[in-house]
């Protein structure tokens, strides 16, 4: 079922649609917000992954840090955070990381400072496939 916003290039939001393959590794991420679930996890991610019913393309984007595609598989951006966080960067390398095409922690900062993505040509997937 198609729905108003799949038309919006960039956005892959959590919906009734994804959420169901997102739970799992949802339940990661939100593991993190436990002192023992990150001293696990920075012992050894793998070990700590396969503790979760994570799907193997689900374990190497969390594994290889690959955020936009944690997003195409479920996770909820904010959820996501922990993941940033764990790593102690800040959350505009993962902002950077989502956009497309990716950008540096600086190159992001600067179109933000520059006031952010145009309008022009973002409106809709139509306009990024004919840009």
């Amino acid at each position: 079922m198609e729905r108003e916003y799949d038309n919006i290039p960039g956005t892959y939001p959590l919906d009734s649609r994804t959420y169901r393959k997102g739970y799992h590794v949802n339940m990661f991420l939100m593991s993190l917000n436990k002192a023992e679930c990150r001293d696990q996890f920075a012992q050894d991610e793998r070990a700590y992954l396969d503790t979760f019913k994570m799907k193997e393309d689900q374990k190497l984007a969390v594994i290889e840090r690959r955020y936009l595609d944690l997003l195409k598989l479920g996770a909820n951006v904010y959820y996501a955070f922990k993941l940033v966080s764990f790593d102690r960067q800040p959350p505009q390398v993962m902002y950077g990381q989502m956009a497309e095409p990716r950008l540096t922690f600086d190159e992001f900062q600067q179109m933000m400072l520059g006031g952010g993505r145009p309008i022009n040509g973002n409106r809709s997937v139509e306009e990024w496939n004919n840009g």
